[in-house]
């Protein structure tokens, strides 16, 4: 077995472990990093990249079938999905950007990449498979995560798929039931509904998309629902048939029925990879879900050279968040024991389904759980309704709701939730309003061109300034 020294070890080659090896070597240049799979993230192999791909052929062909209310008319039975064509672009175009992160890693020194699974043996030795024992002054785990399979589902066999399988059909299935109302589940369930998939989507505690805030919540329900067959507080027996398809029998409040599909897509949350890596040989902090507690401004754990990144933090699963978080493991991993904070930004959450969810800064539910009672003693809520909108109307995407919170006694901005058009780039304006701390009137006083859908954004700003004391 080949025994190594090192300053740092970075296990896992994802967003977040390419970030922190990439820094560590800023301070250090005996710094190796160990991935157990293949290279690439998991945003360009199965998440960001490929699904967004799936979505734009999914508005394609939605936008096609409805041309009718500009006074644009198609023949209907012209509008063809081709499952093929559709899939091989969503796989080359995935490919390609895959290739773009391999480049970057394979542009290391060759001698420094190992390829295996790691395990800690105690707070300084990562052993990788059987073949190389490192000694390591410092270690950065950025394991990443995982679908989460429930074990009712287990005996589908593979008619359980996650997000990783459909970006590798070679053509569209004419049904999935997809269990999970959050943002993997949203985003494929409507895309592939939109691309002449028959799907219905199962969940249990109510919620949808992530979303906290209930006036934007019951907006999101009615919007999606009217799409979609949405079952949000289901109870469900799933089972094979004697077909071999995936029979969904279901009951949610006193509606009951069987949907059968060709797979049963698992979008119910994800899990981090902490559970195989070793941890019980180290004495670490760990939260409920096992998962190492860590500083959010320095990624240190409760072992000092120890440090966490990405999605196995169990902090904010996004992909801009694991490569913030990789920068900070990575830079003082690398410096350590000159330990500083690095930047956070403000918090921004986008759902590409159509319309867009969105959440900035302090979501509805974090400020209910802050100010408890004195709620609305402390902040403001300003709100608009994306149905008549100006710009909204003229593209017939009026569908929708915005609510802002500030701060009551200063008008400083803190937070929104939001579905409606463009609820990415309105994000973005209160992610960047939110970080520069700046107040409502101040924002009222930038500038809002016509006629934009921001000026949405502007109605529910002067919304709650009326309501500032």
């Amino acid at each position: 077995m080949k025994k190594l020294t090192a300053d740092v070890v970075v296990i896992g080659a994802g967003t977040a472990g390419m970030g922190a090896f990439r820094n560590a070597l800023l301070h250090t240049q005996n710094v190796y990093l160990i991935e157990n799979h293949t290279y690439g993230t998991t945003c360009a192999r199965v998440g960001c990249m490929p699904s967004k791909l799936l979505i734009a052929a999914a508005e394609a062909r939605h936008h096609a079938l409805h041309t009718d209310p500009f006074g644009v008319h198609l023949d209907k039975d012209s509008v063809q999905v081709n499952g093929k064509e559709v899939m091989a672009r969503v796989k080359a175009e995935r490919d390609r950007f895959v290739g773009f992160v391999v480049e970057d890693v394979l542009a290391w020194d060759e001698s420094k990449r190992i390829m295996g699974n790691a395990r800690l043996l105690d707070e300084h030795t990562v052993q990788i498979d059987d073949h190389t024992q490192i000694h390591a002054d410092r270690i950065v785990i950025a394991t990443g995560s995982r679908p989460a399979i429930f074990p009712q589902w287990e005996a589908l066999g593979d008619k359980c798929i996650v997000n990783d399988d459909v970006f590798s059909w070679d053509t569209l299935p004419e049904s999935v039931a997809v269990f999970g109302a959050g943002v993997i589940g949203l985003e494929l369930g409507q895309a592939l509904k939109r691309l002449g998939v028959r799907v219905e989507i199962f969940s249990v505690g109510g919620a949808i998309g992530g979303i906290s805030d209930p006036v934007v919540s019951e907006q999101a329900k009615e919007i999606f629902g009217a799409e979609l067959p949405l079952h949000l507080n289901a109870e469900t027996e799933v089972a094979l048939n004697a077909d071999g398809k995936v029979e969904v029998k279901w009951s949610d409040n006193g509606e009951s029925g069987v949907f059968v599909a060709d797979y049963l897509l698992a979008a119910a949350g994800r899990r981090p990879n902490v559970d195989n890596i070793g941890l019980e040989n180290i004495k670490i902090e760990r939260d409920a879900r096992g998962v190492p507690i860590a500083d959010p401004y320095t990624m240190q754990t409760s072992v000092p050279h120890i440090f966490i990144a990405g999605d196995a933090s169990n902090q904010l699963p996004l992909l801009h968040e694991a490569a913030d978080q990789g920068k900070i493991a990575g830079e003082n991993a690398g410096r350590f024991p000159n330990i500083r904070e690095g930047l956070r930004r403000s918090m921004i959450g986008v759902v590409f389904t159509n319309p867009q969810i969105a959440s900035v800064g302090n979501r509805f539910a974090t400020l209910q759980q802050q100010f408890g009672a004195e709620f609305e003693q402390h902040v403001a809520v300003g709100e608009v309704s994306f149905k008549n909108q100006g710009r909204s109307r003229v593209m017939l995407v009026n569908q929708g709701h915005l609510r802002v919170y500030a701060e009551k006694a200063t008008g400083r901005l803190l937070g929104a939730e939001m579905v409606g058009p463009a609820a990415e780039h309105l994000a973005h304006l209160l992610a960047w309003a939110h970080q520069l701390q700046l107040t409502v009137p101040q924002m009222l006083d930038l500038a809002f061109y016509h006629p934009v859908i921001e000026e949405g954004l502007r109605t529910a700003l002067r919304d709650v300034a009326a309501k500032l004391d």
